[in-house]
């Protein structure tokens, strides 16, 4: 394309796509609502898709230097009381992507930051967009910021997450879907004894402990929250606590360490199902913003790695940006929501509450969860 891209959004999309904009030498402005950059620092998990992604953005070997890489691929499943399941690997995509890096989502931003300063990305924190003029497609697009400042460019993409100011600039209001389920959180000491993925199945709750470097793993629970109901932040640890108190094994001593709300995290699980297209104009949306996904499948972040390696191969040497955007969407769609399909199922699969369903799930478990993560990484191991 012959000029330059406004991407509203510093988060993982945002930042990625500034990114291989700029390594293919699109100018690029990155616009940030927040004064500064200060993610909540939980965890993640990257699976090989994710990461094939970063590897080509050029940062695979900081990403592997900020985290814990995964030895075999490994992911234990206990049940609450601490005893086997079964085990599954997850696939690598060749001899240099990993199969599953754990990291502090704040590490992945510092490393996609980090990135964006040495191509010398033109970063504007703490403003917002307030207009997109793009009523002339000969003419470049005018975007004015909330300080009162314009930019003009080429194209405009929306990175700007689950509840995407560009998204109701192009589509009015649109909000999340509450799937009823929340999630916990909370960052710990690694002990040594820990080196590999585990996931607990309660009843109708689901425990995860990864670690996310050397000295650190994250916890994650989910369970079901019928309503949304709030919960005052200066409860979230006793509540998480209480929420988690059947879960014995490797799980029992991490959560006899929360005592202080500071160390949880928690968040209601919201989808976004927007309809094609994903534009209008030459004004488009990606990530979180088109198709956020339940966690279920850890593949929310690598969604949106894939969507920014996409993007920015389309718009290098586009000449109809629009028709480009069009048609990003209708490349990306399907494969989104095979992952939020995918992602939901298993959410469903670990709030069954009935005794006897469960004996059943953990049964189907040992006999096929190999089998059904082979062929959902076999789906995503097709080209982007």
């Amino acid at each position: 394309m012959k000029s330059g891209v406004v991407i509203v959004g510093g988060g993982i999309a945002g930042s990625a796509l500034s990114i291989a904009l700029a390594r293919r030498g699109i100018g690029t402005t990155l616009i940030e609502r927040e004064a500064s950059w200060a993610p909540l620092s939980s965890g993640l998990f990257i699976y090989s898709n994710g990461l094939q992604a970063l590897d080509r953005l050029g940062v695979l070997g900081a990403i592997r230097d900020s985290g814990w890489v995964s030895p075999d691929g490994g992911n234990l499943y206990l049940s609450a009381d601490g005893e086997p399941i079964t085990r599954t690997v997850y696939p690598t995509i060749g001899d240099e992507i990993p199969a599953i890096v754990g990291m502090r989502r704040v590490e992945l931003h510092r490393v996609l930051a980090d990135s964006l300063d040495k191509l010398k990305v033109n970063v504007r924190l703490g403003v917002t967009v307030t207009a997109i003029d793009d009523s002339q497609s000969t003419k470049p697009i005018t975007v004015t910021l909330s300080d009162g400042s314009t930019l003009t460019c080429g194209a405009v993409i929306g990175a700007d997450g689950i509840r995407s100011q560009i998204r109701t600039l192009l589509f009015g209001a649109l909000e999340p879907t509450y799937t009823g389920f929340g999630v916990w959180r909370s960052t710990h000491a690694k002990p040594a004894s820990i080196d590999t993925k585990i996931m607990m199945m309660g009843v109708g709750t689901r425990l995860g402990i990864m670690p996310i470097s050397r000295d650190e793993l994250y916890m994650f629970g989910t369970t079901r929250e019928p309503g949304k109901p709030y919960y005052p932040r200066d409860q979230w640890a006793a509540v998480m606590r209480a929420k988690f108190a059947a879960f014995k094994g490797p799980a029992a001593p991490l959560l006899a360490e929360i005592d202080r709300p500071e160390q949880v995290y928690y968040t209601s699980v919201e989808e976004v199902h927007l309809p094609l297209p994903w534009s209008r104009g030459r004004v488009g949306l990606i990530g979180d913003a088109a198709h956020s996904s339940s966690p279920f499948m850890g593949q929310g972040g690598a969604m949106a790695l894939e969507d920014a390696v996409l993007l920015a191969e389309m718009l290098d040497g586009a000449d109809d940006v629009a028709a480009t955007l069009t048609a990003f969407g209708e490349r990306r769609y399907d494969r989104c929501k095979f992952v939020q399909d995918a992602s939901r199922q298993v959410g469903q699969a670990g709030a069954t509450e009935d005794k006897d369903a469960i004996l059943m799930r953990n049964s189907r478990m040992q006999s096929s969860a190999q089998r059904d993560l082979d062929s959902f990484y076999a789906h995503l191991a097709q080209p982007v």
